[in-house]
């Protein structure tokens, strides 16, 4: 039997060259406008060699303005990462009788937490930015296949890289810091040192999502305003340079700060299962400690990696977009696909490498609960189709395809107030499911193992991480692509 080791490791690994290979497949497309007609040119008028020029032009001017802003921002975070690294160095050490080695290994996960971060969403503008110009010139070709094709996987690289690279980050520093913390008594210390790495994705996603949301919404309010209003052109006009801004805008906030945000959720909800199941290792009849049986959130995600890989398949080779309305069936056949099969594969991870019957320590009233793998599988279930329904229910209110958006357009007939006050209190009527999804989920989860179990379940929710970030980045790089 495969061990926990051994599936990480090889579902890390099969990620990153998976993500290697989808941007392989990007790459060979050549940045020309070629065979310009009526039903395939960008434009009309310019022939191909001017609008080859064209595309490079923009292209550059996004990458430069991307390129630039990260730079700034992340100078900025790297500087706050190092002097909260030094107090965090300072408060743990304390915190623990001052035992430096507890203090150094937090303040080195905290570090690794926060640059696999950075470089998580990096990567993501890097790729988007690449893609985007390439999805415009698919978009020349017949049908509607080539185009989605690229920018899904241009999602895919930026979803399966981020996955990857975290996960062997991830257990590589804990089995680094096993070297150490080898007796199995001595693992309650390893976890509680890995939460650092949690909490250093959770401060690189705080600058990326916030500081680069802000500068997103300025830039596209911004440029509306000077085209639309000011100038009476367009949106997205070529002759608005603040269109520029608004592009940068969509890969530094929507791709980047996107991708560090799930990092963080990634990281966090991993480490807390990790330290509150601490005790299924310690507690096993084996001497050494049952590590496998720890290691259990970490199988869940490198699972969730082979579910997401296989189902990419559906999108891009057995049910490909031919029409433009199959574009929203397909993600969200993504969605739907990629939950329904995790619940048989977390089924066989957990009968394989939890035990019959195990052990865990309750964080409430001192008491060892008594559980067993299905118990462990149905928590992760509940967050699996729990975040489905709720991804659902957020499509139902916000694309055109259903009524309330159509509901929405309908109010501003009569004016903006009808508009703010219809769009306000369809917003509210949104949350009800959603609110009530989670709270079923939490308590369902906690009656079945604890927080143990409500931290599984959040695993559950980001079981389909890959396929989720696909899904997202797909929406910037057309975005862009589109103008």
């Amino acid at each position: 039997m495969l061990s926990a080791t051994g599936l990480i490791v090889i579902a890390g690994i099969v990620a990153l060259v998976w993500a290697f290979f989808q941007f392989l497949a990007i790459s060979r497309i050549d940045i020309r406008s070629q065979d310009v007609n009526e039903t395939t040119g960008l434009s009309s008028g310019p022939s191909d060699e001017l609008l080859t020029n064209r595309l490079i032009e923009i292209y550059e001017a996004i990458y430069v303005g991307a390129e630039s802003f990260l730079k700034a921002e992340y100078t900025v975070c790297t500087w706050f990462v190092i002097v909260f690294a030094g107090i965090i160095m300072a408060l743990v050490s304390w915190g623990t009788g001052w035992d430096m080695v507890r203090g150094f290994c937090t303040t080195l996960s905290f570090l690794l937490g926060a640059f696999t971060s950075m470089a998580s969403g990096y990567l993501g503008m890097k790729v988007a930015v690449y893609s985007n110009v390439r999805t415009t010139v698919s978009a020349q070709k017949a049908g509607w296949t080539p185009c989605f094709n690229v920018a899904f996987r241009a999602g895919a690289v930026m979803g399966f890289a981020l996955c990857g690279l975290g996960i062997l980050m991830l257990y590589f520093t804990m089995l680094a810091f096993r070297v150490h913390y080898s007796a199995p008594s001595d693992w309650v210390y390893l976890n509680e040192c890995i939460t650092g790495y949690g909490l250093g994705g959770s401060c690189i996603a705080m600058f990326g999502r916030v500081g680069g949301g802000i500068y997103t919404k300025a830039a596209d309010v911004g440029a509306d305003l000077v085209g639309k209003v000011v100038h009476g052109i367009p949106e997205d006009d070529p002759r608005n340079p603040a269109t520029i801004a608004d592009n940068v805008g969509d890969n530094v906030g929507d791709v980047a700060g996107m991708g560090s945000d799930l990092f963080g959720s990634f990281a966090e909800a991993t480490c807390a299962a990790l330290v509150l199941g601490t005790s299924i290792g310690v507690n096993s009849a084996d001497p050494g400690g049952d590590w496998d049986a720890m290691m259990f959130p970490l199988v869940i995600s490198a699972v969730g990696i082979f579910v997401c890989l296989f189902c990419s398949f559906l999108a891009t080779n057995i049910m490909p977009v031919r029409a433009e309305n199959q574009v929203e069936q397909v993600l969200k056949m993504q969605l739907i696909s990629t939950t329904f099969l995790t619940v048989p594969a977390v089924y066989f991870a957990a009968i394989v490498y939890l035990p019959a019957e195990f052990s865990l320590d309750s964080t409430m009233g001192g008491v060892a609960l008594t559980l067993h793998p299905w118990e462990t599988w149905l928590c992760v279930v509940m967050g699996a189709v729990g975040g489905l329904i709720i991804g659902l229910i957020t499509e139902y209110y916000t694309s055109h395809s259903y009524t309330p958006v159509r509901e929405v357009a309908n109010s501003c007939k009569t004016g903006a107030a009808t508009n703010m006050i219809y769009g306000i209190a369809l917003g509210y009527k949104s949350a009800i499911i959603p609110v009530l999804v989670l709270a079923l989920v939490i308590y369902g989860s906690f009656t079945l193992c604890d927080l143990y179990g409500v931290s599984l379940a959040a695993i559950g929710f980001l079981a389909n991480l890959a396929t989720g970030l696909t899904i997202d980045v797909y929406g910037p790089v057309c975005d862009n692509a589109g103008g």
